[in-house]
């Protein structure tokens, strides 16, 4: 593998850890959209349409955490190789990984 590979799998782990937070953040916002429905006695159908909607965003999260713990072992694995010994791409993996974790 190359450097640029390790790059690559470095900045797939970052993009794929913001998409997990941003389907949390996303499902948090739409509960309280669905609550604040509710009291404010929306339509029904407002509601059973924002119900829908966070269905989809729960429904995503799982995937989202699937291919983040792939990512994140494949660029640990990678970490390892001495190869890359000594290089900026190396100390940046490394950060990455420091930086962020698998949440169960």
């Amino acid at each position: 593998m190359t450097l640029k590979e390790l790059k690559i799998k470095t900045n797939v782990v970052k993009r794929i850890y913001k998409e997990h937070i941003g389907y949390g953040k996303e499902a948090e916002y739409q509960q309280k959209r669905i609550d604040k429905l509710i009291a404010d006695n929306a339509d029904e159908a407002d509601v059973r349409k924002q119900k829908e909607v966070l269905d989809e965003t729960l429904q995503m999260i799982p995937d989202v955490k699937q291919r983040f713990a792939k990512a994140y072992k494949e660029l640990e694995d990678k970490v390892e190789d001495p190869q890359y010994e000594g290089s900026d791409e190396l100390q940046e993996a490394r950060t990455v990984l420091a930086e962020i974790t698998i949440e169960e």
